[in-house]
């Protein structure tokens, strides 16, 4: 594994950050995903991600800066939400017990400008790192298709294929994968 360029460097979100943070956010649904699924494929991902807040406010949401511009994003959790956005149905604000639970990695982005470039690598190690000092052994994430060979190159492995079922009736397609602290 090579390492990052010298050009990104790693710091928490700030809330002023927001905007800048969903336009990123929407790029990267709308260009990313459209290898993996049809229009309304990517159309339907909009409503199950996005940006969480709550990721800001608990100081676990990760940018990464390429100059002078924000070229990804992502973080981790101690709640029980395992995906979405502000906007999505079905969160959990529960706090997670690191003795029993699996910490969440929410929220990965990649600017489609920026892929290949070591940025969701360097949030992941992050990510792991501060879930591993705060106790946790495991992560557990919500892949998507495209998201999904970043994890399995970096020792996350299938916990079990599912769909998010958007309001309109689509059915995102979404892989649970799991990874070990630690080893």
């Amino acid at each position: 594994m090579s390492p990052e360029p010298s050009s990104l460097r790693l710091r928490l979100a700030r809330p002023e950050d927001m905007p800048a943070l969903s336009t990123l956010m929407n790029a990267a649904i709308g260009r990313l995903l459209t290898p993996f699924l049809p229009p309304e494929g990517v159309k339907a991902s909009f409503e199950i991600m996005g940006l969480d807040t709550q990721l800001i406010a608990d100081g676990s949401y990760f940018v990464v800066e390429d100059g002078d511009e924000i070229a990804g994003c992502g973080g981790w959790s101690r709640r029980a939400t395992l995906f979405g956005g502000d906007h999505s149905a079905g969160r959990d604000a529960a706090l997670l017990d690191p003795a029993t639970d699996a910490a969440r990695v929410r929220a990965m982005y990649t600017h489609p400008d920026h892929t290949r470039k070591g940025v969701g690598r360097l949030v992941l190690r992050a990510c792991e790192a501060a879930a591993a000092a705060e106790g946790f052994t495991r992560c557990e994430l919500a892949a998507t298709l495209g998201g999904e060979p970043l994890y399995r190159a970096c020792g996350y492995q299938d916990i079990a294929p599912f769909t998010a079922m958007t309001s309109g009736g689509y059915a995102v397609p979404l892989i649970r994968m799991g990874k070990a602290l630690g080893r």
